[in-house]
This record gives C-alpha cells, structure tokens and sequence, in this order.
C-alpha cells in the first residue's frame, strides 16, 4: 500500500510539474510554443539551450551548429558529401529530432517533402537531417526576434463581443470546435489558426 500511495503522490508532482513547465514555457515564449511539433518538453529544452549559450544566437549558422545540425563537408575528390555533426548540444539536437519526426507524421507538408525526397534516393536519416536543418533555421527566429502570436484570451473575448459561439467559428474556420476552445484557453498554440481568428474577428467587428 505504501508503495502504491507513494506511486500516486509522484504521478500527481508530474502533473503539477507538467503543467507548470506547460504555462512557463507558453508566458516566455508564445512564439516558439506556436512553432509545430514544439510542446512543454521541446521547449523547454530549447529556451534552455539558447539561454545557456547567448553568444550562439549571433546568426542562424551559429544557432544550428549549437544544436549540432550544421553539416559538416567530407567530401573526397569529385564527390561531393556531407557527414552528421556529433558536436553541440545533444539535447537541442533531440528536440529537433523529436520535432522533425512529429511533422512526418502529422504535418501533410513534411510529409510530401519526405516523398519527393525518398524518389531522390534519399534514406529516412538523411531526410531527417535536412529537416531538422531546416527546423533549426525555423526555431532560431523566435528567441532571436519572438513574434506576437494573439492572445487566446483575447481571442475569447473578442468573440463574445461580436455574438459568436465556439461552433459558428470552427465552422468559418474549418476545424474542429476543440482547436478552438483550447486555442481560447492557452492550451493549444497554432500560430497560423490563431492569426486567422484574429483577422476574421477584426472583419466582422468592422462590418
């Protein structure tokens, strides 16, 4: 029984942690949060690596090169290669990771970058190396120049006023009435669904 009640009281400190890593992560840095494939975790992690090393955000090479996705050439003759760095930070590296393979499999457009990609010749390893390159690139712009992403709250508000329910937007919108109550409640952070949210609720209040 002891056990089982110390088994209740750690799941419940991950939870209280978890939430709490949630909101911190989301207050520092909406932007990022709002990046796909990025949740509490990956954040964190990221937030972390360039806090530690603020003499790394001088430009995007040195950004990636922090999380050990620059190439580095290996070429020999007239061929012409590129090897996996092993350098930088390995946990920035595995956010990376972590958010290059959640895209192959929710994100449409990762997706067919993968399959033009594979027809190229191109393994799985590789296509992933390219992807978290460009997912470095993606992340380096939020710490460094963190973009306004609107307020769920906001949002909420701006809703009420004009009269709309959580279904008459998710049917203008095209999605689910989850995404946008959890849009609304900070829980969800889509930064291109939040950006036409805000543009149609700015129309409709000027008509």
């Amino acid at each position: 029984m002891s056990e089982a009640r110390r088994y209740l009281a750690l799941s419940e400190e991950m939870d209280d942690l978890r939430l709490s890593l949630d909101d911190l992560t989301a207050h520092a840095n909406p932007a990022l949060r709002a990046v796909k494939g990025v949740g509490p975790d990956v954040a964190a992690i990221l937030l972390v690596a360039a806090g530690d090393n603020p003499e790394r955000l001088r430009n995007e090479a040195s950004f990636a090169a922090m999380c050990g996705v620059s190439p580095i050439e290996a070429s020999s003759g007239m061929t012409m290669r590129h090897r996996l760095n092993r350098s930088g930070n390995r946990q920035a590296n595995h956010a990376l990771w972590r958010m290059a393979t959640a895209r192959l499999i929710t994100d449409a457009e990762t997706r067919a970058y993968a399959a033009r990609r594979t027809s190229e010749g191109k393994s799985r390893r590789e296509i992933v190396r390219c992807l978290k390159r460009y997912i470095a690139r993606e992340v380096f712009r939020t710490p460094t120049r963190p973009e306004a992403i609107p307020c769920g709250a906001d949002l909420h508000d701006a809703r009420i006023a004009a009269g709309f329910n959580l279904n008459e937007v998710a049917a203008v919108l095209r999605v689910d009435p989850t995404r946008v109550s959890r849009l609304e409640r900070a829980l969800d952070f889509d930064r291109d669904l939040a950006n036409r949210y805000e543009a149609w609720l700015t129309a409709q209040n000027a008509a």
